[in-house]
């Protein structure tokens, strides 16, 4: 299993917890570490110590192969999953301390109604949870103190959010704030930016110039021969030993015999290409050799065939600003350039309130248009971001929004059209919810800071090394 799929998929109870995030190495950090030099604990939560062998049965437990580990060690893959450990660990703690419980009738409820686990008629079946426990590779009584664990979290998670009752007029407001319509006018910022035709040569020169070592293009000689069945074979059929024989080139490859050796060997045809560099607008087999530029001899599958391929000579040469493509493409980064640049400004401006609707009016002239938004999700025209952003500002603001494609406008927010609520409408009634969760939510901050000043956690370095020293 991927160490990354792993982190990404077990959240626990499924709930976003600043908690969880933060617990670990947000109160001890790594600077304190213990008084002694016990190396087998690993971390302390107050008064309970934290084994080396508490992590590794963790990493265990959750199926964490050795290689996933060993790959990801530069990234502090350990000092994540003892995160992780930690988090865990203290939920525990929580757990006991206010003496919530789980019986083991209500584990057996919740496993005999889980809906992998009935028939048709409702009934459980044994036989599927069996089944389901043999395909991930799962023991009965792991399964179950896991499920029992995430159930008892999931208490103390009600237990410190229960009894949030939002106010009638917090969820009207949120409703309305998400609801209300919202007259804009903008324009698009192509409009006003300098085109292409219009940099001059001296800014063309000056920008070459500026930048003449990050506009150092790549240039490289190489050979390479295409290999399938009909030029290694005589045959147009994929069969074992023209597989064998690729296989027989891959080891010679590996073990650096000679790109001529080779083509002479299996009697290849060898193509040679001088002066090559990146195109960005070709999908061909020489362009795939560029990318793999830095192995300079190997081979590799191109849809039916298999490219082999030497690097003769790579080497970075200045842009020939005779030739259009070169050109073009620098006249794009010095254009990228000054829209850079003019939008810094344009931000700038706004910001500093040194931008007034008349500013706006002489920018966009006859190019200004107007829009009617019709709720906080209304994202036809804009993308979502811009449009929550532009609910967030009052009237007669200005900000820079951009569409999917990226292309940027510059809009002045207008009037927001108060409307009647329907009280009675489902859609209203999602937003209890919706204002009860975030109500439940900021509790759960709270109970964070909390858990901040109750427990302090420490971290022993040390036993972390020899972790992962395990591992290397």
């Amino acid at each position: 299993m991927s160490i990354r799929k792993y982190l990404n998929k077990n959240k626990i109870g499924a709930i976003v917890l600043i908690i969880i995030i933060v617990i670990a190495f947000g109160f001890g950090g790594f600077g304190g570490g213990f008084l002694s030099n016990n190396q087998n604990n690993i971390a302390k939560i107050n008064k309970t110590n934290i084994t080396k062998k508490d992590l590794i049965n963790y990493i265990n437990q959750n199926g964490i192969s050795q290689k996933a580990i060993e790959e990801n060690l530069e990234d502090n893959i350990i000092e994540e999953l003892l995160s992780g450990l930690i988090s865990s660990t203290l939920l525990n703690l929580e757990i006991k301390d206010f003496n919530i419980l789980y019986s083991e009738n209500s584990l057996s409820k919740n496993i005999r109604s889980n809906k992998n686990f009935i028939d048709k008629e409702g009934n459980f079946q044994r036989i599927k949870y069996e089944k389901f426990l043999l395909e991930n590779n799962l023991s009965a009584p792991f399964f179950e103190k896991r499920l029992k664990d995430r159930q008892l979290q999931k208490k103390l998670f009600d237990f410190i959010g229960s009894g949030t009752v939002s106010p009638e007029f917090l969820v009207s407001k949120l409703f309305e704030d998400e609801n209300k319509k919202l007259q804009i006018e903008y324009f698009d910022l192509d409009n006003v930016y300098k085109a292409k035709k219009d940099i001059s040569d001296k800014e063309f020169l000056t920008f070459i110039e500026k930048n003449k070592k990050q506009l150092e293009i790549e240039y490289i000689d190489f050979r390479y021969s295409i290999i399938n069945p009909k030029n290694l074979l005589g045959l147009n059929e994929f069969n074992q030993e023209f597989f064998d024989k690729i296989d027989e080139i891959e080891n010679n490859v590996l073990n650096n015999i000679a790109y001529e050796t080779i083509i002479s060997k299996f009697d290849l045809n060898s193509n040679l290409v001088k002066n090559y560099r990146y195109l960005d607008d070709t999908d061909n087999i020489e362009k795939k050799i560029y990318e793999g530029r830095n192995n300079k001899f190997d081979i590799f599958e191109n849809k039916d065939d298999f490219i082999l391929y030497e690097i003769i000579s790579l080497q970075k040469k200045n842009p020939d600003i005779n030739d259009e493509q070169i050109k073009n493409e620098i006249l794009e980064l010095i254009t990228q350039k000054n829209k850079f640049e003019y939008n810094r400004e344009l931000i700038k401006k706004i910001n500093d309130e040194n931008f007034s609707k008349i500013d706006f009016l002489n920018l966009g002239k006859s190019k200004i248009q107007s829009l009617t938004l019709n709720s906080i999700k209304d994202n036809n025209k804009f993308e979502i971001n811009s449009i929550k952003m532009l609910y967030s500002l009052p009237e007669n603001s200005f900000a820079l929004i951009n569409d999917e494609n990226n292309k940027i406008y510059l809009a002045k927010v207008g009037n927001y059209e108060n409307f009647k609520i329907d009280y009675s409408s489902e859609e209203y009634r999602s937003f209890i919810s919706k204002e009860n969760t975030k109500i439940r939510n900021n509790i759960l901050k709270s109970y964070d800071y909390f858990l901040n000043d109750k427990y302090k956690v420490d971290i022993n370095q040390l036993a972390i090394n020899n972790v992962k020293n395990m591992f290397q």
